[in-house]
């Protein structure tokens, strides 16, 4: 196929279009290239064009969807950010962008769309009480993180909770605008697959990590804090108590992901937005990753700093069972010797200023 990669110059985007010209189909690059994310001209993986063009721009995006046969979405300002102030370029860059894809898609026929999505859009995780059962913790109150407590209470009875896995089935709740704004690309996606009778897969991200990751930016992952760090010479800084949950999965698993999610495309429902998630199945703390990542570089042990921001989730792990299941994947690269790849891998270099 001839395959549109949005955002394709980025981290996982040329990690995808890597993928996907090694699987035989076509890939089309549209970036635009912002400072913010890519402060020199980036090499575009082999096998594939480029277009310098942004999504929000809808004579750039008819002229990228001429012949194209499917739509990998990646663009996107990704990351916590800092606050309300930057909720414009939020809306912005993922949103209208997507909305402009979209209608682009909807003139030129083209009824196939693969979603970056992200794990945002639930809150917090799952969580069992021992006399509720599965509950839903509220957001947690600067209060409390001010005094070190971290770990969210039963809202029913204020006992300790149990976290676990979270599946696609539950209630979605933004904490953030990055995160209202990933949700609301979903809904984008499922208005246009109900109007069309298009085919939508929101691949929903957990911590992607590897090769490739920006350095030194406010908008990256934690694994990216950490690394950075580390190549200054610098200890990893460790917000919390180090003890958060998540599942960190490798950057060419979520570029797997996508390829096999191309391929089962057509069988998923038509007229429908379908998410998966995309997670190792491995859950680790926060503070597992900051150490294994200096024991493998070689550099200063981890400084937990009891530090937060309120933005955050306590643990947020994934059951990626379904896309195992219907997309016929399986991640590859396990914790260990990822980490130790990418305590050592290419960085891409920050932004300027």
């Amino acid at each position: 196929m001839r395959v549109l990669v949005t955002g394709g110059a980025g981290f996982i985007g040329s990690h995808i279009v890597t993928a996907l010209a090694a699987e035989g189909h076509e890939p089309l690059v549209l970036d635009a290239l912002l400072p913010a994310a890519h402060p020199r001209t980036p090499e575009i993986p082999a096998g594939a064009a480029f277009r310098h063009g942004d999504v929000r721009d809808a004579e750039e995006v008819r002229a990228a969807l001429r012949g194209v046969d499917a739509v990998c979405h990646q663009a996107a300002m990704v990351g916590l950010g800092s606050g309300v102030h930057d909720a414009p370029a939020y809306v912005s860059c993922n949103d209208l962008g997507t909305a402009v894809l979209l209608a682009g898609m909807a003139e030129a026929g083209v009824r196939r769309l693969l979603l970056a999505g992200s794990m945002v859009v639930y809150g917090e995780g799952r969580y069992e009480c021992a006399e509720h059962g599965t509950v839903r913790p509220g957001p947690r109150r600067a209060v409390d993180l001010d005094a070190g407590r971290f770990e969210p209470p039963c809202p029913r009875c204020g006992a300790p909770l149990l976290p676990g896995l979270v599946a696609e089935d539950a209630p979605t709740d933004p904490r953030n605008v990055y995160a209202a704004t990933k949700l609301a690309q979903e809904h984008l996606a499922g208005s246009w697959a109900r109007a069309t009778g298009g085919r939508a897969v929101a691949l929903r991200y957990h911590n992607v990590y590897g090769p490739g990751m920006p350095r030194d930016t406010p908008y990256a992952g934690v694994a990216s804090f950490f690394r950075s760090a580390l190549a200054r010479g610098e200890a990893p800084r460790v917000y919390e108590d180090g003890r958060q949950r998540r599942d960190f999965v490798h950057v060419t698993d979520a570029a797997a992901a996508n390829v096999a999610a191309l391929a089962a495309l057509d069988g998923r429902p038509a007229g429908a937005c379908t998410p998966y998630n995309i997670g190792s199945g491995s859950p680790r703390t926060v503070g597992e990753l900051a150490a294994a990542l200096a024991s493998a570089a070689g550099g200063p042990s981890p400084v937990t700093t009891g530090e937060y921001r309120l933005g955050d989730v306590r643990h947020i792990t994934a059951d990626s069972a379904a896309a195992r299941r219907d997309l016929a994947w399986t991640p590859q690269v396990a914790f260990a010797a990822g980490v130790t790849e990418f305590a050592t891998a290419r960085l891409r270099e920050p932004a300027a200023g």
